[in-house]
């Protein structure tokens, strides 16, 4: 255990950035107005976990004078050392998110930011954010979904940030960008390519009935894509929306759920979202019990915040729309060796779903 410059480091590695020193915290909590007179004296790690993409880490705080208010833990989030180059346009990307879109959110949505930073030269970043484990907890544990209110609350949240960014003027201009026609056309080759070898490996295990709609599906992409390219009814969209990137209150404690882990976040038709929470991570006798009054829920929250001229059928239609182009993740998945004991249940799940919901209509 090292010592140094009022850090206490349980760490090595990895090694802590400069922004955990007392004097970095401090003025940043001053900018993030929480604390006034005072200073931070200490910081000590009291937990770390990791990702495979990051470090976790929960650091203790201690202070000198004033310091009512002030948080007494951070959550410090920060490159793993072994992805930091071969991911780190994930690290960019969630940095951008945290210090120029969440700041022009309405508060309560995510955890709040106090520091973030991504280096171009060495691609190391770290997020400074606000401590909820005390406050907020993940629904279930994965893979069990969670219960209906928990759902409800967690699409209330979902809904609130769809509409915050709804047909935004700052879309594509200074927040995120459009895939061209081009792009999608140059994603769905290289989809293309990995479905082959996909298919091949799979052998008998993936019918004939889904290889003809995997080969409809590419066969007609440029079609279904004009959704996208037309640019209406678009936010931004989380892109891992799945019920455990996002943390409820606890028993007894007044506050809203809070989304995080925002590394895939992009412009896009918000019934992503919606799909990949629901028709790819649930089973048939679940989604269906949920799904009606999940969309409800999530369409009469839009209209609480402003958003009009979307229809409950414009959801509907958008919603099957996604499902049916949710059948690309398990071979995106497969194809980054991501466990066949994830990518094969999210294929069975959203074959189901389509199947149930008839998106081949739609091709």
């Amino acid at each position: 255990m090292a010592r140094h410059r009022g850090i206490v480091n349980f760490m090595t590695p990895p090694q802590l950035p400069a922004v955990v020193e007392p004097a970095r915290l401090t003025a940043a909590l001053r900018r993030g107005g929480v604390l006034d007179a005072g200073a931070v004296r200490e910081v000590k790690v009291l937990h770390l976990r990791d990702t495979v993409v990051s470090h976790i880490v929960r650091l203790g705080l201690r202070y000198v004078g004033e310091s009512a208010g002030a948080p007494q833990s951070l959550i410090l989030k920060m490159a793993h050392a072994a992805f930091a180059r071969t991911l780190a346009d994930r690290g960019r990307h969630e940095v951008a998110f945290y210090t120029q879109l969440a700041p022009n959110m309405p508060p309560g949505l995510t955890p709040r930011c106090f520091d973030g930073h991504f280096d171009e030269e060495s691609e190391a970043w770290h997020l400074l954010l606000e401590d909820l484990t005390d406050s907020h907890e993940i629904a279930t544990v994965p893979t069990l979904p969670p219960s209906r209110d928990q759902a409800m609350a967690i699409v209330t949240t979902l809904a609130r940030m769809h509409a915050a960014w709804w047909n935004h003027a700052s879309l594509g201009a200074t927040v995120g960008t459009w895939a061209s026609i081009e792009d999608s056309a140059l994603r769905m080759e290289i989809f293309a390519g990995h479905y082959d070898r996909f298919a091949d490996q799979l052998g008998d295990r993936l019918s004939e009935e889904r290889r003809i709609l995997y080969r409809r599906l590419i066969e007609q992409s440029a079609r279904l894509s004009q959704r996208y390219h037309s640019r209406r009814h678009v936010t931004i969209a989380h892109g891992d929306a799945h019920t455990w990137n996002f943390l409820l209150p606890r028993v007894g404690v007044a506050d809203t759920v809070r989304i995080f882990d925002f590394d895939l976040w992009g412009i896009n038709v918000p019934t992503s979202d919606l799909a990949y929470m629901i028709a790819l991570q649930w089973y048939p006798e679940r989604r269906q019990a949920l799904e009606r009054a999940l969309l409800n829920h999530y369409h009469e929250t839009l209209l609480a915040h402003g958003v009009t001229s979307y229809t409950r059928g414009a959801l509907d239609q958008d919603y099957r729309w996604s499902v049916l182009w949710h059948i690309t993740k398990p071979v995106w998945q497969w194809s980054i060796n991501i466990p066949p004991g994830i990518w094969w249940n999210n294929l069975e799940r959203v074959m189901m779903a389509v199947e149930d919901l008839g998106c081949e209509e739609l091709l």
